[in-house]
């Protein structure tokens, strides 16, 4: 994949995602994906995540805290969450192999849960 930013180290504190990134390390905070963004998420956020209008993700790795789909997001989990999963208006698709440690949560948008 050419033009996609990687990481494999650690990153402290909060992260903006505002381009294509792989993260194969590990966030200590919060992240945002904001339109333009596109996170492959093969490693760990030690944090929440917000993923905005524009904004994609793949969670193949582990989100210990909440994961927010806002309005225009898309995002697809195929790992682990470790809080909710809370669908404010965009699309989230859960993978049958999945596992989300609190609640799946839809307030508006489209959401789809294999698991069950």
């Amino acid at each position: 994949m050419t033009g996609m930013r990687e990481e494999r180290g650690q990153i402290p504190g909060d992260v903006v995602v505002y381009e294509p990134f792989t993260l194969w390390g590990s966030v200590g905070g919060n992240v945002s994906v904001i339109e333009g963004g596109k996170l492959y998420v093969r490693g760990a956020v030690y944090g929440h995540m917000t993923v905005e209008a524009g904004g994609r993700v793949h969670i193949l790795g582990i989100v210990s805290g909440d994961l927010t789909v806002m309005t225009g997001a898309k995002v697809i989990v195929s790992g682990q969450v470790g809080g909710n999963a809370i669908n404010l208006g965009g699309r989230l698709h859960v993978d049958s192999k999945a596992t989300i440690h609190g609640r799946v949560r839809t307030k508006d948008g489209k959401t789809e849960d294999k698991r069950e």
